[in-house]
């Protein structure tokens, strides 16, 4: 008999034993006597047998391939935070013996996720994005799909990993009012996002925490390009403002753009801040005062997560990573 073509059958065939008694010895599941297993598993390793993933799929009814949800209309700046994320998803589900089929999807278009749910592909989800109003959420919700959310909602159920966003932006801010800024202006993006209501409250919260502050500060919100930032930067300037606050890289590399262009020194004529630091910001001189995350182990830690709920194990609602604030020389 060739081992490459070696099953279940022949194994209990050569043992004695039933094919039963076969799978419970390798599963670890169900009674079976230590001696017998022992045999078994002696038997599997001397021979190489390592059942393939749609044998094992169809007796546990599972596909071994996991969903990976991306949003279709991330723009390029965002790129390096799912490549990030996406690298530790697909290593931890490699490791456990799972492939990752990914699907993407829009606010008002989940076709490709739908499609994978009804023909049975995925076993469970990863989402790498939280809306407000989460289509793709609830759509998993309604068909039982387990899933783990990367990022936050306010839907108690839901199994969530995010880093600490509020907590984050409240202790930027919060060094800065320290260090005797006296006005200033956040920039941020679209508020559907959960993650900018998130940004939005540690910014407020930091001045809930220092009530003697008596200084100016405004917000502009749902700015997506680079013509909004420039008229907002202009603006700023002629008032002077101390400090420009952004909430992620893509809009503090529009404002360094502006800056640069209208020849304003960093941080002597204006301070800049960002609320996320990435790869997009490493170069930039001078280096930019921001919020580091580890995004890589976000996805691992999401992965995980799912990977025990898949194995029955009961997974806590919400999850929050750390940061590291990085004071650098676009802040004095």
């Amino acid at each position: 008999m060739e081992e490459k073509n070696l099953t279940i059958a022949d194994i209990a065939q050569e043992l004695g034993v039933s094919k039963t008694t076969v799978s419970r010895a390798m599963s670890g599941k169900g009674r079976i006597g230590e001696e017998t297993r022992k045999r078994v598993q002696a038997y599997i390793e001397a021979h190489h047998y390592s059942p393939n993933v749609v044998a094992k799929g169809l007796a546990r009814n599972k596909t071994f391939n996991l969903g990976l949800v991306l949003p279709g209309d991330y723009n390029i700046v965002e790129l390096p935070f799912f490549q990030k994320c996406m690298m530790g998803i697909s290593r931890t589900a490699s490791e456990a013996g799972y492939d990752v089929l990914l699907s993407m999807v829009t606010a008002d278009k989940i076709t490709q996720l739908e499609r994978a749910v009804t023909n049975r592909k995925i076993d469970g989800a990863i989402l790498t994005r939280t809306l407000a109003d989460d289509a793709p959420m609830r759509y998993l919700q309604e068909n039982g799909v387990p899933f783990v959310a990367i990022g936050s909602t306010d839907e108690a159920k839901v199994v969530q990993i995010d880093n600490d966003h509020r907590g984050a932006c409240r202790e930027l801010t919060g060094r800065l009012l320290d260090g005797g800024i006296r006005s200033l202006a956040l920039i941020g993006g679209r508020e559907e996002y959960i993650v900018t209501k998130n940004r939005l409250l540690g910014f407020e919260d930091a001045f809930a925490e220092h009530p003697g502050w008596d200084g100016s500060r405004q917000t502009f919100l749902n700015i997506e390009d680079e013509g909004e930032v420039e008229k907002i930067v202009e603006s700023l300037l002629t008032e002077r403002v101390e400090c420009i606050v952004c909430m992620d890289d893509f809009l503090c590399g529009c404002v360094l753009n502006v800056l640069q262009t209208r020849r304003a020194a960093v941080p002597e004529q204006v301070q800049v801040v960002s609320f996320y630091d990435s790869s997009t910001l490493a170069n930039r001189i001078p280096t930019v005062t921001s919020i580091r995350f580890n995004v890589e182990e976000l996805g691992r830690k999401a992965c995980g997560m799912l990977l025990r709920m898949l194995d029955g194990e009961e997974a806590q609602g919400r999850t929050l990573l750390g940061y590291e604030v990085q004071m650098r020389e676009s802040t004095k």
